[in-house]
């Protein structure tokens, strides 16, 4: 090895020979700690005894370096030689413990395995650098190492962090983990942080990690990491944070966002780290076992959902339990002032009333599951079960108020402290779940209180000029769709008698409208009515539960919903128009004036109203059908109209009036072009036009099979403005229409094969409509032009995955698993080249020949991003047709513009060595069967006329020598040589019948490597067909001449 001779020896024949001894003693030495690990202790001592012995004339590390070098030859890890390095930087540690390196043994073994390091051999640069890094992690606080040595390992180990193996990276990271938490070594953990943005590999990210010291720099890389694809890094950044990051110096959302990934991660290895993490560090360490606390570090009232999950997660560890004395009554507190008790309570904060609600929740739960297994089983197993039920159902009246007008008066209580307390109000509404209201005079009580809930008027403030601003959403009660859901499931508890529950909320209706029929309610009591009047619509299954009530159906509709919407006041449109919609759903078929004044509202109203309506409509269409929707209002759709291809689209923003002619389909789809939609993005806003109507379109795809009548060819329409949606820039800011359409475009293609097909059909339709200066697109400057075109490309490669992804069946997921030209053939698998890759293919390659604008900037650009493009699709070698219609685009392609050479140049050689008779062209009549198929009306026709002959030496017409007659034909590896040559090779034998006499007389590849010779030499020169025809092979003396 060249590492062991950089170390000098002591010089002279004796001092060789006892350099040689030394080094049989340390072989020996080193040979029996290859077995096991428990001899190392021994074998250290043992060795420090030879090193002891030979320390006069320094001939030990010589023969130290020389006995190690065989660990450094083999190609392979293994068990033993990893023993022997762990032996080696044991001992070399110790050997420097305490200043005991004077023999200047232990920088010299660093040098020596410095030098190793930066070997060209892979082995031992791997072993160095393991040894080093073990050193350093063992090396004792009290090493006297001088600072130039370190400086030598830090450097070197800078280098080998880049290196192009990834062990030696992991071992090189390890080595420097321990100078990163130096303060001033800060360049060490800026390397760590770049290196991590582009590494590649698991362990050697896993190493970083681990490595990293603990600073407010390096907290945001640990927390991204727990998004890392790889679960053991996940796990590893749990660690981190877990052991070296306090829960103080995190801030709330990170604790938050931390525990939501965490805890819901698909590897349960993850989640135990995480619930470590929780319950050891936060809960236990951090928080003296008090959960209250930990709620209080995560803003229950913000991350409310957290917070639950963190609840659920300790309940079910048994890490959180009723502590005696602790219950919901020790907020009652009881003064005595004369004769008269009062009763005080005492408030609860958010985390106290969340804690409350999960614990009643999980006792209740456990109670019905023990009673159940009780109720399944026999005996003594089942009276253990019993008396373990009855036990939690005893505990849980312990903790629950005393009545139901304690409970009633804790509420209010909450409620008349102000919106301070909204949170702890409505976790207390959802603990009345757990009461018991059988009692006639509790269900009394709780009858009035919840009258109370729904006659609550709406929260609203003054501005400065005096007028009222309703707090909250606007159009649910009380302003929170959650305490709307809180007094819904309270209602339906305490009236649970069928029928109760929309007799009470009818008859509220009907005192809150009796204002609004009268016309004298303002606009805070119209929303405060509409909100009640949804409450019931959205926990009522039909109209038909609302017959006989105070109320009818019939004049809801009439005398409050209809007359709201057409109030000035844009909450009050707002509201009526979310009710009239869930009015529609309980409809068996739709009301004329209700679908009427949906549309009217659409198309007219303010953006927020509009948005309103475009969700009430969208709801209506995936519930009734679009069919039914138009047959409601008077537009009866004949069969043909069923068979279009295209929406009737209208400018919804310059229409004064409805048009009853046109289809709710083609108002709705109207809406994608208008573009002075107005909405914010601060917050979760998802009321705005865009993402309704790009959910909405995407629910009717994906549920396309429940709309026969919508037609086929109206699929790629709407997919082609869904992915541009998804690209345009501007749909950036709106994160719920990305999320909604990102899982969905996940989904769609591996449902059915014709959401494939529609994928299909809709790339070049999509991509028409993206590149800018073309197709009626508009340009802009040079820099608008580079983004737009940016976002094209990546839309179209998008397609292209979405065509590879495999269909959700046991069948296309195993051929998925194989490569497309190894597929196995089949006679059927030709009749669907149409919804594979083969057909975009086709379709691509159709769409580069026939574009309008090739000469121009744009033209071209969009012809050679479809051609970038197209060279990812594969093609089995069972579409046969499919594969010589390509070749003759392809070659055409490239006859024609010499641009596009180079990116068709890979698929050519594919496709030439997928051809099973390369010779043999494609009819011209087969080629527009393809065509047809894949719907391409115009197609191309594949005439030899119409190709650029591929050179223009003439043809030889001296006989060629007769040992040529018996070489074979060129093999596909070949084709996979020639690049280039290949794509003129195939044009000449795809389009023209060459001479029998000739192409059996000289090797088709000498013919291809003289021409594309005569081409480098000359520019190619047009010529006529039967020119072309004889410049399809040249004889053997042309090519020695060149």
């Amino acid at each position: 090895m060249a590492p062991a001779a950089a170390v000098p020896g002591a010089g002279g024949a004796a001092g060789d020979g006892e350099t040689r001894r030394l080094a049989r003693e340390v072989a020996r030495v080193l040979d029996d700690c290859r077995a096991s690990l428990a001899v190392h202790p021994r074998k250290i001592r043992e060795l420090g005894a030879i090193r002891s012995s030979s320390s006069a004339g320094g001939r030990f590390l010589p023969a130290f370096c020389t006995a190690l070098t065989p660990l450094f030859e083999p190609l392979r890890r293994s068990a033993a030689a990893d023993r022997v390095a762990r032996f080696t930087a044991a001992f070399a540690s110790a050997s420097a413990a305490g200043g005991g390196d004077g023999d200047g043994f232990f920088e010299g073994f660093l040098r020596f395995l410095l030098v190793a390091s930066a070997s060209a051999h892979r082995p031992a640069r791997l072993r160095s650098c393991q040894i080093i890094s073990e050193i350093i992690m063992r090396l004792p606080d009290d090493a006297e190492v001088s600072d130039e040595v370190w400086d030598e390992v830090i450097d070197d180990m800078k280098i080998r962090v880049q290196d192009k193996i990834p062990g030696i990276r992991a071992f090189a990271v390890r080595a420097l983990s321990r100078f990163a938490s130096d303060g001033e070594e800060n360049d060490i953990v800026d390397l760590f942080v770049e290196t991590l943005e582009k590494e590649q590999n698991t362990e050697v990210r896993k190493a970083i990690i681990l490595s990293l010291p603990p600073s407010n720099g390096t907290l945001e890389t640990v927390i991204g990491s727990t998004l890392d694809v790889s679960e053991s890094v996940r796990r590893a950044a749990y660690s981190m944070l877990s052991t070296k990051f306090p829960l103080q110096s995190l801030s709330i959302k990170q604790r938050t966002s931390l525990l939501y990934r965490g805890l819901s991660d698909r590897s349960a290895s993850v989640n135990s780290e995480c619930l470590k993490m929780l319950k050891d560090e936060w809960l236990m360490k951090y928080c003296g076992g008090d959960v209250i606390t930990l709620l209080r570090f995560l803003d229950v009232e913000t991350y409310e959902a957290v917070g639950e999950t963190v609840m659920v997660v300790l309940l079910k560890d048994g890490s959180v339990r009723v502590q005696d004395g602790q219950t919901i009554r020790q907020y009652f507190i009881a003064n005595t002032e004369g004769e008269e008790q009062v009763s005080n309570i005492q408030l609860m904060d958010a985390e106290v009333a969340l804690y409350w609600k999960l614990m009643c929740k999980h006792l209740q739960a456990e109670a019905q599951v023990k009673g159940s297994e009780a109720a399944t089983t026999t005996g003594t197993e089942a009276a253990v079960y019993a008396s373990e039920a009855s036990d939690k159902n005893d505990l849980l009246d312990s903790v629950l108020p005393n009545t139901v007008t304690d409970y009633v008066d804790l509420v209010k209580a909450h409620l008349s402290a102000g919106p301070n307390y909204h949170f702890a109000s409505r976790q207390l509404l959802l603990l009345g779940e757990m009461l018991d209201f059988s009692d006639t005079m509790n269900r009394k009580v709780a009858s009035s209180f919840i009258h109370e809930l729904l006659t609550m008027p709406f929260e609203h403030e003054v501005d400065e000029n005096e007028n009222q601003i309703a707090i909250g959403d606007g159009v649910s009660l009380g302003g929170d769709r959650e305490w709307a859901k809180a007094v819904a499931e309270l209602a339906k508890r305490v009236h649970a008698s069928t029928g109760e529950f929309e007799m009470v909320v009818a008859n509220v209706v009907e005192e809150l409208s009796q204002p609004c029929r009268e016309r004298t309610a303002d606009f805070m009591h119209w929303m405060h009515c509409l909100a009640v009047t949804g409450l019931l619509l959205e926990n009522s299954s039909s109209l038909r539960s609302l017959q006989g009530k105070a109320i009818e159906p019939s004049k809801l509709l009439q005398s409050l919903l209809l007359p709201a919407a057409k109030q000035n006041h844009v909450d009050v449109q707002r509201v009526a128009l979310r009710c009239l919609g869930l009015f529609g759903l309980l409809e068996n078929r739709p009301n004329t004036e209700l679908v009427k004044q949906l549309r009217i509202s659409f198309i007219n109203g303010p953006d927020l109203v509009s948005a309103m309506a475009c969700k009430a409509l969208i709801d209506l269409v995936t519930w009734h059908g679009p069919q039914e929707i138009d047959q409601a209002i008077g537009i009866e759709l004949s069969d043909a109209t069923y068979e279009t291809s295209q929406f009737t689209t209208v400018d919804i923003s310059n229409m004064n009036d409805d048009d009853l002619n046109i289809g709710v389909l083609d108002i709705l789809f109207s809406g994608f072009l208008k573009d002075d939609w107005e909405f914010t993005t601060e917050g979760d806003n998802h009321d705005n036009a865009p993402t309704i109507l790009g959910e909405g379109f995407a629910k009717i795809l994906l549920l396309s099979e429940n709309y026969a009548k919508i037609s086929a060819d109206l699929h790629p329409v709407i997919l082609t403005r869904l992915v541009s949606l998804y690209f345009i820039e501007e749909t950036k800011e709106l994160g719920r229409l990305k999320q909604c359409l990102s899982v969905f475009f996940q989904h769609y293609p591996a449902l059915s094969d014709k959401y494939k097909r529609c994928v299909s059909s809709a790339f070049v339709p999509v991509m028409r409509a993206m590149w800018p200066g073309l197709y009626g697109n508009v340009g802009g400057s040079a820099h608008v032009v580079s983004k737009r075109r940016k976002y094209a490309v990546q839309a179209a490669r998008f397609m292209v995955q979405m065509v590879q992804t495999p269909l959700f069946s046991t069948e296309t997921t195993e051929q998925a698993s194989t490569s497309p030209e190894s597929r196995p053939t089949s006679p059927d698998m030709s009749n669907h080249f149409d919804i594979s890759e083969e057909g975009l293919a086709i379709r691509i390659a159709v769409e580069v020949a026939n574009c309008p604008d090739k000469k121009t900037a744009a033209g071209k650009a969009y012809c050679l991003a479809l051609c970038k493009v197209v060279v990812l699709l594969r093609f089995r070698q069972s579409e046969q047709k499919a594969i010589k219609c390509m070749r003759g685009l392809v070659n055409a392609l490239a006859a024609s513009d010499k641009d596009l050479v180079k990116e068709l140049t890979p698929m050519a050689s594919r496709l030439r060595s997928l051809d099973e008779n390369p010779e043999e062209k494609l009819p011209q009549d087969e080629a527009d069967e393809i065509f047809k198929k894949l719907g391409l009306d115009d197609g191309f026709r594949l005439d030899t006329n119409s190709v650029v002959p591929p050179t223009p030496a003439p043809r030889s017409v001296r006989p060629a020598p007769s040992r040529r007659r018996a070489r074979r034909d060129p093999s596909s590896s070949d084709s996979d040589t020639d690049g280039q040559q290949d794509i003129l090779h195939a044009t000449s034998v795809s389009q023209f019948a060459a001479t029998p006499a000739v192409t059996g007389a000289r090797s088709q590849r000498e013919s291809k490597t003289a021409a594309m010779s005569k081409m480098s030499a000359k520019p190619p020169v047009d010529s006529d067909g039967e020119s072309g025809e004889q410049s399809n092979v040249t004889t053997d003396e042309d090519s020695s001449d060149e």
